[in-house]
């Protein structure tokens, strides 16, 4: 008798159990890395709301993460009354927002000129674009601070303009310098020619322009690098520290940052560090948990594409 050939797929079955097993194995790693990188925001925000005696006492034990003892919202009541933070706040709020809506037009728009038009010198101009990002801030600070000094600006007297040389300690010298920026291009610029150009051959037969292609076509497409842009964008200008500091003196100006050396002079109040330092963590994580999705799905598509 000849003996039945196995099929070359047939092997050992895997058991059930297996597959549990690094599910579980795999789950278990996610909660540990999830309690890895919240623990230090857990324990800013439960020590917020403790005296800093409590603070250092339960520093070393699990109590350190817990809202338990003397907890108060004193040293929220105490951020305010040392220092303008709401005032803090809305100057970052504003200053973030304008950044963040003006990169996206700006950048959005030199994306579009470097991936969907067709002109001479436009691989040389993109690889201008990318060669900046090696150049350090601290490096063009000084500069930069410089060449603002010289800038000329209208300023509004009552129904008069007046043209004014200087832009410190003003917001547009927090806002315009940081507006285009070399990353955010790269990434619609990657987003964008992933989008089929045959879309654009069929709006240019309905007769659509370039900024109609642009606005209707290429833009609704864009979700995900939107959010991605919109989130590297709005980090850097709400943790804006060293040019603020350099550039604005009048406390009215100053945003959230710079504000929390307020509490290092004099007597150092951790428990207010805490307070100050999770109002200003609050709208950082709030969005990007909104964007989260949209942001994940465009940095996976820019990879491959690139």
């Amino acid at each position: 008798m000849t003996a039945t050939p196995q099929s070359p797929t047939a092997g050992p079955r895997a058991t059930p159990a297996r597959p549990l097993t690094r599910r579980a194995a795999a789950h278990t790693l996610r909660a540990g890395l999830v309690l890895f990188f919240a623990a230090p925001l857990v324990f800013m925000a439960v020590s917020s709301l403790k005296p800093d005696g409590q603070i250092f006492s339960d520093t070393g034990t699990i109590k350190a993460f817990l809202p338990i003892g003397d907890v108060s919202l004193d040293n929220y009541r105490g951020v305010f009354e040392r220092v303008p933070a709401a005032q803090f706040l809305l100057n970052s709020i504003l200053i973030s927002t304008v950044t963040v809506v003006a990169g996206l037009v700006i950048n959005s728009l030199a994306a579009f000129a470097l991936s969907r038009m067709r002109w001479r010198g436009r691989k040389v101009v993109l690889s201008a674009i990318i060669a900046t990002l090696i150049v350090p801030f601290e490096t063009l600070a000084l500069p930069l601070l410089w060449w603002v000094n010289k800038l000329p600006w209208l300023t509004a007297n009552g129904f008069q303009l007046t043209l004014t040389t200087g832009w410190l300690d003003t917001y547009q010298v927090q806002i315009l310098p940081f507006i285009a920026n070399a990353f955010s291009v790269y990434l619609f610029h990657q987003y964008f020619t992933s989008i089929p150009t045959e879309l654009d051959e069929a709006a240019r037969i309905e007769g659509a322009g370039f900024f109609t292609i642009y606005r209707r076509v290429v833009l609704p497409l864009s979700g995900p690098a939107i959010a991605t842009v919109a989130i590297l964008t709005f980090l850097p200008a709400w943790n804006s520290y060293l040019w603020p500091l350099m550039v604005v003196q009048s406390e009215d100006l100053r945003p959230v940052m710079v504000g929390i050396q307020y509490f290092f002079q004099l007597n150092v109040a951790w428990g207010q560090i805490m307070a100050y330092s999770t109002m200003i963590t609050i709208p950082v994580l709030a969005l990007f948990l909104a964007f989260q999705r949209s942001f994940v799905n465009s940095i996976a598509s820019t990879g491959v594409k690139g």
